[in-house]
């Protein structure tokens, strides 16, 4: 079966006219032209926030997230603390330092059921009943 662009050799645009034969322009332009004008309707609908800025980004000198754990998870990690040098145990009592392990505060999760000596920047309040109803204490 013959091509149809066979059919046009000859013809200088193909009997597209001239605008359409080029590029993109039967279909209004490439990506985003057009779009207060002609993909106006679009961008209403499925772009609504197209145009302008929205919020503001906080410079990372600013922003500080607390390094935390909990007391149930520093009860089952007692024996890594005492391996990697910032926990000491004396007969069944601990006493481990997170400010030198990198940990800001001591949350109240979960249950401990071994004394513990805490020295920690910050500890919640639940935290701290929890560690001395344990037998242990929570020094900042």
């Amino acid at each position: 079966m013959p091509s149809r662009t066979k059919k046009f050799r000859g013809s200088r645009t193909h009997g597209r006219g001239k605008k359409s034969g080029r590029g993109a322009g039967i279909i209004g332009g490439r990506g985003n032209a057009g779009i207060g004008k002609t993909g106006k309707i679009w961008m209403l609908k499925y772009d609504r926030n197209h145009y302008g800025h929205y919020g503001f980004k906080r410079p990372q000198s600013v922003v500080k997230a607390n390094s935390t754990i909990n007391v149930s998870e520093l009860a089952k990690s007692m024996d890594r603390f005492v391996a990697m040098g910032f926990a000491k145990q004396d007969g069944d009592k601990y006493s481990v330092n997170l400010t030198d392990a990198g940990i800001d505060k001591l949350l109240g999760s979960g249950n401990v059921d071994i004394a513990i000596e805490v020295t920690v920047a910050e500890a919640s309040a639940k935290a701290k009943e929890k560690i001395e109803a344990a037998g242990g204490s929570v020094v900042e």
